[in-house]
């Protein structure tokens, strides 16, 4: 695939989607918002991609909405429609990362900051570099939490810790984000990527199939009762059952010896 802000690099299983504006931090434009939202229907398209890792190049993940691109619509006047723009660019985005049918990785290279921190909790796992620092910076500019913040934040670390990043808008670093289970792992920064490398090997020789149910299952029960939860699971369980991985798995357990899942 070739972008203009987005490079697309596939290495067998496992594909690496970075965010490439690398002077503005990776800011995001409408470009860039398109262009990863392509990069993420063909990675779903593509039955060879089993796990994705989102990661941005240069020294930060993503700074969030390029601002010097909104002044110039009009937004000190009150006119930029934020409403319309959300719906039409970023919505479909985060939307069409959450339901992704394989696992996202997020590396976590540097600043994820309003928008930015919104990509990063879309991703299934994120893995932070120890220099990486996480805001929510809409209030500092008297904006509201967008891109599924106020949604992903409180179920990742409690209503108490969201409300305290959203309302002040300060910014943490890579450890405190552990301590408050926002990121799966720190590791130094030279050794993110091979870090990150380690854990899609993983995933790349997972159940695919059965991880993209796990990841319905879990969306799901979110926002349901008990009982439809366990409605779910059971109709999941039914599909998961009829996949040759699981086929292979329990051979696999029954011979005792690993198992070779080819995602199918």
């Amino acid at each position: 695939m070739s972008y203009e802000t987005v490079l697309y690099e596939q290495d067998g299983a496992i594909l690496k989607i970075t965010m490439n504006r690398p002077d503005k931090l990776n800011a995001m434009t409408d470009t860039l918002l398109h262009e990863l939202g392509d990069a993420f229907q063909c990675a779903g398209d593509d039955p060879s991609v089993r796990v994705v890792v989102l990661t941005g190049a240069g020294r930060g993940f993503c700074a969030g909405a390029d601002l010097a691109g909104v002044v110039e619509t009009g937004v000190e006047n009150g006119n930029f429609p934020y409403r319309e723009h959300l719906i039409n660019n970023y919505n479909p985005l985060i939307l069409r990362m959450r339901n992704l049918p394989k696992p996202i990785i997020g590396a976590i290279n540097g600043v994820a900051a309003g928008a930015g921190m919104s990509l990063a909790l879309a991703c299934d796992m994120r893995i932070a570099a120890d220099n990486a620092s996480f805001l929510q910076a809409f209030v500092k500019i008297g904006l509201v939490p967008d891109s599924g913040s106020t949604w992903m934040l409180p179920r990742l670390v409690g209503m108490t810790r969201a409300m305290d990043l959203m309302l002040s808008g300060r910014k943490i670093g890579a450890q405190e984000a552990l301590e408050i289970g926002l990121v799966n792992q720190v590791v130094s920064g030279d050794q993110l990527m091979e870090t990150i490398g380690k854990v899609a090997a993983e995933f790349a020789a997972a159940p695919t199939k059965t991880v993209g149910y796990i990841k319905r299952a879990v969306e799901f029960a979110l926002h349901s009762t008990l009982e439809q939860a366990l409605f779910k699971e059971a109709a999941l369980q039914e599909l998961a059952g009829k996949t040759s991985d699981h086929a292979e798995g329990v051979a696999a357990f029954l011979q005792k010896r690993p198992p070779q899942f080819k995602g199918e």
